[in-house]
């Protein structure tokens, strides 16, 4: 099965490189941020690295699939918009930053047309496309490839038999490559040769990034339960509810910032039910006092849909949700970022 999917996606790409189907460009900044796999290496987190980056000097519009959502066609995210309407990643990204424009279509070229001219974001000056790495009808004028350390694309498979939604040979597209995820304690050494891997082309940009966690803010805004520092989570046993696309590395890295940890892990957009919550409670009833739910800002999108609060739950008093940044590695964070403001300033629709 994974030879004839692999035949179809090389089929595919070969009448893109020949233009037998066409990729189309926009006149308008357009940077693309996707993966060869299939979900866990944080493209979330890195286009809100972007958003933050951008948003200062330029007006900036994210554009989704949507994954998951009940809508159709193109929809242009509100603040109070459902999660269920746009999918659970875009209405995470509409909450931290209401002033960007945050739109879902499935036909990209659609989308970004809409964006351009409807008469409520036309004023837009980039845009960031979120998981469309293999919509190549779309020529996105800067590719960022994301590459998860704990699975690397030289060393995995393609469907069903691993991750990859394409051969290793589609990292040739990409003009940034971030290796996300990387442990805290990694070696200069252990970087080389995950670039050497790689064999990366001479103009492409390599970069090495990780996860950093930020202060946890409770789920429920009714909530009396108060912030809690990354650093004092020592003090608390901890059940973390994800449905994410790795839970085992999220794990791994809050093990040593907890006291004690259990998990409840879910498919990737999982989408939760009532009966989710009660294994949930329960689970958390049994860890020793101080104990808290924790689950990230992708669940929370999710869990919305169905939790109300309810002052009487313990659960519901406990539950926090866990902020994360991104940070780019080996003293790179200036070139990374001249990387993406040069190309958006040089552009000429807005140079």
């Amino acid at each position: 099965m994974s030879w004839l999917y692999g035949l179809v996606v090389f089929v595919r790409n070969e009448m893109f490189n020949a233009g037998w189907l066409t990729s189309r460009s926009f006149p308008i900044p357009v940077i693309n941020v996707g993966n060869l796999t299939v979900g866990g290496t944080g493209k979330t987190p890195h286009t809100e690295y972007l958003i933050r980056l951008l948003s200062d000097k330029y007006r900036v519009a994210v554009l989704s699939r949507g994954y998951g959502r009940k809508s159709s066609g193109y929809v242009l995210a509100t603040k109070d918009m459902q999660p269920s309407m746009i999918g659970d990643e875009p209405w995470q990204m509409k909450q931290k930053f209401p002033d960007v424009y945050v739109a879902v279509d499935a036909n990209r070229r659609r989308g970004i047309e809409r964006l351009m001219n409807d008469a409520q974001t036309r004023d837009v000056q980039v845009i960031l496309l979120d998981d469309a790495y293999q919509h190549r009808y779309v020529n996105a004028g800067l590719n960022i490839l994301l590459v998860n350390w704990h699975r690397p694309i030289d060393k995995d498979y393609l469907l069903p038999v691993g991750r990859l939604r394409e051969s290793f040979t589609g990292r040739d597209r990409a003009d940034i490559v971030i290796v996300s995820k990387c442990p805290e304690d990694v070696q200069q050494i252990d970087l080389r040769m995950m670039q050497h891997n790689l064999q990366l082309r001479p103009f492409q940009h390599l970069f090495f990034s990780r996860f950093r966690y930020d202060t946890l803010r409770p789920f429920f805004e009714q909530s009396p339960a108060e912030l809690i520092p990354i650093n004092a989570l020592k003090e608390y046993n901890v059940l973390m509810v994800s449905g994410i696309g790795c839970p085992s590395q999220m794990r791994t890295e809050l093990t040593p910032l907890v006291k004690s940890i259990k998990t409840l892990n879910f498919p990737d957009h999982h989408s939760y039910t009532a009966s989710n919550l009660k294994w949930a409670e329960r689970l958390l009833s049994e860890l020793p006092s101080p104990r808290i739910a924790v689950t990230t800002e992708k669940d929370a999108a999710r869990l919305k849909d169905i939790a109300a609060y309810d002052g009487t739950s313990e659960f519901h008093r406990s539950i926090y949700v866990l902020p994360i940044s991104v940070e780019i590695l080996q003293d790179k964070q200036e070139t990374f970022n001249k990387n993406i403001t040069d190309y958006v300033r040089n552009y000429s629709r807005n140079s």
